[in-house]
């Protein structure tokens, strides 16, 4: 006899920015993101006698899993286990890949097709980003276009690939988190109403300079629209978050990697991770080397994108009877 196994990798993604934060033009939010290699959250799940979460953010994991299990109607029970989870509150995605990789090994396992956008609704995420689901189903750099009237996430409005010889260099603060839950909402209430007209530029940004660079591998052209949308962006959300970067080290050491040449300066979500571009791996490691003290007491990594969504793997193994 044979025992199911579903294991399953889903990307942590960087949030370059939104487009209509206060929904100006109709739908609100909108933005642009990009994929990771790595961090990503993998686990596995099995069919089990009794429910059993092992791992890193195995309580939330646990939630997730109940709530699809009763939303699927299935009755059995399940060993779900995370080997790795991408780290949370850091603007990387983590809670949305964490649902999302459940629902998704669950649906393998149990035989039941992919829902990845109804999925995110039922478990409350994409509220106000499609990013995370789009990553799901495939990566490279996406834009959703806003959360309109109905409960799903906001839909995918364009897709490129990342560059292969590109290069993120991210940096996280250990130390600092970035606003998450009842704190979140509470700093979307306190802020003014964004400027329609920097609505209208970060769009004209976003469709005539960040993506046509993109398309021809322009990393200069994309990392000052990058660049740009992240001033415009941080500054309206500065009030809230302390400056336009939530983390003062990660503040010091971003300045310091846009000194020595790396391109599309920013800040994912609320942070603390900021991020920069380099045009290959070993122009992002003379970067890195170039910032000295100002990496001091952060976690400073060198990453590539992910062009493909969440990776599906299904096994079965082989069990030996005793009798």
């Amino acid at each position: 006899m044979t025992d199911d196994v579903v294991s399953v990798s889903a990307p942590a993604r960087l949030h370059l920015g939104f487009l209509d934060p206060g929904g100006q033009s109709g739908r609100r939010f909108g933005g642009i993101g990009l994929a990771l290699e790595e961090p990503a959250t993998q686990l596995t799940i099995r069919r089990a006698r009794q429910d059993l979460v092992a791992g890193p953010e195995a309580e939330r994991a646990a939630g997730y899993l109940r709530d699809m299990r009763r939303r699927l109607d299935l009755g059995a029970r399940h060993e779900l286990t995370i080997q790795e989870a991408i780290p949370a509150h850091a603007g990387l995605g983590s809670g949305t890949q964490l649902a999302l990789a459940v629902a998704l090994a669950l649906r393998t396992l149990e035989a039941r097709p992919a829902d990845i956008a109804g999925d995110a609704a039922r478990l409350g995420r994409g509220n106000r980003s499609g990013l995370g689901a789009a990553f799901v189903t495939a990566g490279g750099v996406a834009v959703d276009g806003g959360k309109g009237n109905g409960g799903l996430p906001p839909p995918l409005i364009a897709r490129l690939p990342f560059p292969e010889d590109w290069r993120v260099i991210l940096v996280l603060d250990p130390g600092d988190e970035g606003f998450h839950g009842v704190d979140e909402v509470a700093a979307f209430a306190t802020l003014p109403a964004f400027p329609e007209a920097q609505v209208g530029e970060i769009c004209r940004l976003v469709l005539m300079q960040a993506l046509p660079s993109l398309a021809e591998t322009d990393i200069a052209g994309f990392g000052a629209a990058i660049g740009a949308i992240q001033q415009m962006v941080g500054r309206h959300f500065a009030p809230a978050q302390g400056g336009v970067f939530t983390s003062p080290a990660v503040s010091r050491a971003c300045e310091a990697l846009a000194a020595a040449g790396a391109h599309g300066i920013g800040q994912s979500s609320w942070g603390p991770t900021g991020f920069a571009f380099a045009p290959s791996a070993r122009e992002a490691e003379q970067l890195v080397a170039a910032i000295g003290e100002a990496a001091t007491g952060l976690d400073i990594r060198i990453i590539a994108g992910r062009n493909h969504g969440a990776s599906v793997e299904r096994r079965g193994l082989r069990l030996t009877g005793t009798g």
